[in-house]
């Protein structure tokens, strides 16, 4: 019976720190607000390939986005908003 015990214990517990981890992940998603437009964006692979490449349309070594002034963030919202996703 003690050994059924450990073993139902030891599951539960591997279970919950792999949900806890698999959980962890989405919490990495970052939504970003773009005042400029009154919209909100998914920070997400798509909008980070979107934001290289306006980096290099002008010509600009990466920066993070977070890091960039406020002139820098309108432009980038304003050509994103022009060069909308092919769905």
């Amino acid at each position: 019976m003690r050994g059924i015990f450990r073993y139902l214990s030891s599951f539960c517990l591997g279970a919950t720190l792999v949900i806890t981890a698999a959980s962890a992940g989405c919490a990495g998603r970052v939504r970003v607000y773009d005042s400029y437009h009154s919209d909100y964006h998914s920070w997400n692979h798509n909008e980070d390939v979107a934001y290289r490449q306006f980096l290099s349309e002008r010509h600009e070594e990466y920066r993070d986005f977070s890091k960039q002034d406020a002139a820098h963030q309108k432009d980038y919202w304003d050509w994103r908003h022009s060069h909308p996703d092919n769905k």
